[in-house]
């Protein structure tokens, strides 16, 4: 699918990629990562007009975004009375109330894997939705000229890139749920030995 989707950015242009990362902020998997990258690649090999295609990819993400934001926001009622209940659910909203700037902004273009969940939580905690654009904004620029930079300055070389960077928000997200899981294992434990007592 990924070279299925590379040739249709050779071929379409700008307006194909603001589609797919459109979509890709709307949650479904796409490998918007890799294909902004490449799209960086392509724009120094004159494929793809830079500034257009980065222009066009902004604002499309940030629209996925804000639509994801709105779906936490307008069905919060239903995720709620489903989720709330939940240890995991406590702890992710207790998370979010300490980290909630950083959480967007990371999220954005390095542990782009929890960007749904992020974008889900704010809308159905109120997050205010200026804050939340504002950074998702930086996040998202930093995600599309950081990352299609590097395809453009490392040019044929772009696959590497793309290695690296997967390889890099991997071990990111397992220390995030290394460290989650190690809390949430303390806290069951002083649980237990207050029970215990």
């Amino acid at each position: 699918m990924s070279d299925y989707l590379l040739t249709q950015v050779i071929n379409y242009g700008a307006p194909l990629l603001g589609i797919i990362v459109f979509i890709g902020g709307l949650g479904v998997p796409l490998p918007c990562t890799l294909l902004v990258i490449a799209a960086g690649a392509f724009a120094r090999q004159g494929y793809l007009p830079w500034h257009t295609a980065a222009f066009i990819s902004i604002v499309s993400v940030i629209i996925g975004d804000s639509l994801s934001y709105s779906l936490g926001y307008y069905s919060s009622g239903y995720v709620l009375k489903r989720f709330s209940g939940t240890s995991q659910w406590q702890e992710a909203e207790r998370s979010f109330k300490k980290w909630g700037p950083l959480s967007i902004f990371f999220s954005r273009f390095l542990i782009t894997a929890i960007a749904l969940p992020v974008n889900l939580i704010s809308g159905t905690t109120r997050y205010p939705f200026r804050k939340f654009l504002l950074y998702d904004v930086m996040g998202e620029v930093i995600w599309i000229f950081g990352y299609g930079g590097l395809g453009y300055l490392f040019g044929s070389q772009w696959e590497l890139v793309n290695e690296f960077v997967s390889n890099f928000g991997g071990l990111v997200l397992g220390v995030i749920v290394f460290v989650a899981g190690a809390r949430q294992a303390i806290t069951w434990q002083n649980k237990k030995r207050q029970l215990s007592a």
